[in-house]
């Protein structure tokens, strides 16, 4: 292997001063509640609101807002990704069997939680497909009460009317104009006018991050979400204009993203960047594209496509391309990765908005042991166990034997007087 392009900088730390600053905002949403919330929409949003709670009137005039073909291309993306997290669901099965002795039965149940929060980040655009994929995944896995909420967006004073659009399509139950840690902190804590939830979705900045790690244990969470990522495996098939658009896809998301090509062919990294330079001439976000490719792109020029494999695995990337000749081979040695796209038409972008899988996934390595948001993130699994007179008999010897070598005798005699009844 040859390293062509390192990344310069690390994307994400965590630093004593942002631990503190969070930790400070959600003790002061707990204490104040909804008029923390306000103080705050003041202080870092600069919005005026009156209150949190978005109702039934601002919804149906964000739909008078957003043009018609915006509306449907929100419920066709909403089509898609509630057929798969549907589909997901259908795999998820209540068990209920004979246990391997007379007399016991075992099984799990499949429970939604009752109440979720859906967070929708606001960055320099609206992100109405971060609605969808929170919301729409928790509906179709059964979820009772799902509460949606998104900062105030600048020239509107209240949520992008996109956002709230593809938040009442999705099916949201309840719409709250509030965002960073002292969203997660009323979702976690609840306030006057917030019930608290059971379980927090969906992407956000440093202070999102940093206030559900904080939150977790209280509340459940989805992940812990880093700078978004994407490796792409290439060899000579790959179409260099295809690689280099890919890769600025990527870059401009944000200064702090990290794009990767690991490649087996050395003419095809050069045509790329050529093709990187000519593209970018013409690109709108240039600036963030360029400090994002500049600070944390990286280029690997492997000597085999299974070094490419291997590099893959090792790094874990959130969003894996496959552009390669035999490309369906290839991805079934494919280990670790968020979501993998596979052959040369299959861009990011599908996934970022209407193929159907969820974008909320694992970076920053974590995908070695965890997955992005899907149906079963909002659903428990607990067990039980029926056990008979009989059941009790056969088990009875070994669990006494149990009780009596880690020292819980009073676990030993809840058996025993069973037994000798």
């Amino acid at each position: 292997m040859k390293i062509l392009k390192q990344a310069e900088k690390k994307t994400y730390q965590r630093d004593s001063a942002l631990t503190r600053t969070v930790m400070d905002i959600i003790d002061n949403v707990r204490e104040n509640g909804d008029q923390a919330l306000i103080e705050y929409a003041v202080k870092f949003d600069h919005m005026d609101i009156q209150t949190v709670k978005i109702d039934r009137e601002a919804v149906k005039s964000a739909y008078e807002q957003v043009d018609q073909d915006t509306i449907d291309t929100i419920r066709f993306a909403a089509g898609q990704i509630q057929f798969f997290a549907e589909k997901q669901r259908e795999c998820l099965k209540d068990l209920d069997i004979p246990g391997k002795v007379e007399g016991l039965e075992i099984g799990h149940r499949m429970i939604p939680v009752e109440r979720c929060g859906c967070y929708v980040p606001a960055g320099r655009h609206p992100l109405p497909s971060s609605a969808l994929m929170g919301i729409v995944t928790a509906k179709a896995a059964g979820v009772k009460h799902v509460a949606a909420c998104s900062p105030a967006y600048k020239g509107y004073g209240t949520i992008h009317p996109a956002v709230l659009v593809a938040m009442d399509i999705a099916g949201a139950d309840e719409i709250y104009c509030m965002g960073g840690a002292q969203a997660v902190a009323a979702f976690a804590y609840g306030t006057e006018s917030i019930d608290k939830v059971d379980l927090i979705v969906g992407p956000g900045n440093k202070f999102v991050t940093e206030a559900k790690r904080q939150v977790l244990g209280d509340v459940g969470i989805d992940s812990l979400a880093g700078p978004s990522e994407v490796l792409i495996i290439a060899d000579e098939t790959a179409n260099p204009t295809f690689l280099a658009i890919d890769l600025l896809g990527q870059a401009e998301h944000d200064p702090n993203s990290k794009a990767i090509l690991v490649c087996t062919d050395e003419p095809t990294v050069d045509k790329t960047l050529q093709e990187m330079d000519r593209l970018l001439e013409t690109l709108e976000t240039k600036d963030v594209a360029v400090q994002s490719w500049n600070d944390n792109g990286a280029i690997y020029l492997a000597d085999s496509i299974e070094e490419a494999i291997e590099i893959s695995n090792r790094v874990a990337p959130e969003h894996l391309e496959v552009e390669t000749k035999d490309e369906r081979e290839v991805a079934k040695k494919l280990l670790h990765y968020g979501s993998m796209f596979i052959g040369h038409y299959a861009p990011v972008a599908f996934g970022d908005f209407v193929s159907g899988p969820n974008h909320t996934l694992p970076t920053m390595g974590t995908a070695r042991y965890s997955n992005g948001v899907w149906v079963g993130t909002f659903i428990k699994t607990p067990f039980h166990q029926y056990v008979s007179k009989q059941g009790c008999i056969n088990l009875a010897e070994r669990c006494m034997k149990f009780a009596d070598i880690e020292g819980l005798p009073a676990h030993r005699d809840s058996v025993r007087l069973r037994i000798e009844e």
